[in-house]
């Protein structure tokens, strides 16, 4: 038990710290090459290994779809689609600051399940979770408007893209969520499957885009001096934290699960920082905010936990 515990952790905090550090590496390599390609090149190989694995592992019978098709082709495209092509383009579109924009959005990822939960579940959570859902909302508004409200918003240049990180954001949401619909599944089963409707997906929205002339292929150049980081987003950020994150939620219960979260915004920091990126106190702040929303919720909600178990068996 206590090496499941361990094992688990282990993996959420590979997870966490692998998306924490990809929107630094991927501002490297947007220097070179553009958001829509390094995605598609990225997934790509991760499909095609993926594929490998579940064949591998669980048989061509688990590439069956079970009469599930349209809604694993929906939630695949909300992570695949919607969520890696926004969230990078967005990133891009940003320029430097877009890197901890990115990552804060990332963070926000548990307390957006909150409010999807109440707003269309209609999962009423306790006042204390409002107030957390409210503070790490502060946090993510000041390292996005750098303290300033009034000129983000006049500022479509900061305004668009930054709504195209949180539609991202919740499009990776959304397909979290979907993962209660294949509960009979493993995990890896509906990573492969999603992973390769989704990202099928986006093929054919590049190859429409370039197509018509909006985005262009990349030169066999750009693609050779990004490989180091596709290398690092395709094992770590991809293979790695997609996988490992779906056991280590198994083995440890989502509760303790989103404790991991934390790290996220800390190691694109972290990074920032060693790369010499401009850093604001508006980032240091917001960081803390969230983090500190973050824990109080999660501490608040093992405590409520304990409490209804102990008046159960009372």
């Amino acid at each position: 038990m206590r090496n499941s515990v361990l094992l688990g952790a282990i993996l959420c905090l590979i997870a966490a710290v692998s998306w924490g550090a990809m929107f630094p590496v991927a501002h490297e390599a947007f220097k070179h090459i553009d958001p829509f390609y390094f995605t598609i090149i990225r997934y790509g190989a991760v499909t095609i290994i993926l594929v490998a694995i579940l064949l591998w592992k669980e048989g061509s019978q688990a590439f069956r779809f079970e009469g599930k098709g349209l809604h694993l082709w929906f939630f695949g495209t909300m992570a695949f689609t919607v969520y890696n092509l926004l969230i990078f383009w967005g990133e891009d579109l940003l320029g430097e600051p877009g890197v901890m924009v990115a990552s804060i959005m990332e963070s926000l990822m548990p307390m957006i399940s909150i409010v999807i939960g109440w707003m269309i579940f209609k999962n009423n959570p306790h006042l204390f979770t409002l107030i957390c859902v409210l503070v790490s909302f502060i946090g993510a508004l000041l390292v996005i408007t750098k303290g300033d409200i009034q000129a983000f918003l006049s500022a479509t240049d900061h305004f668009i893209p930054s709504v195209l990180i949180l539609i991202a954001v919740i499009g990776w949401v959304i397909y979290t969520m979907g993962r209660n619909e294949f509960s009979g599944w493993s995990a890896l089963r509906y990573s492969t499957l999603s992973c390769l409707l989704g990202t099928l997906t986006a093929i054919v929205i590049i190859a429409g885009a370039t197509l018509f002339g909006y985005i262009s292929v990349p030169s066999g150049s750009a693609i050779e001096t990004v490989t180091p980081h596709l290398l690092f987003m395709v094992i770590f950020p991809g293979l790695i934290a997609l996988l490992g994150w779906n056991v280590g939620v198994s083995l440890l219960s989502p509760l303790n699960a989103l404790l991991f979260f934390n790290f996220v915004p800390v190691t694109t920091l972290f990074i920032s920082i060693i790369q010499g990126n401009h850093v604001t106190v508006f980032d240091l702040l917001g960081t803390v905010l969230i983090i500190l929303s973050l824990l109080s919720n999660n501490f608040f909600l093992r405590i409520q936990r304990q409490t209804n178990l102990q008046s159960h068996l009372s």
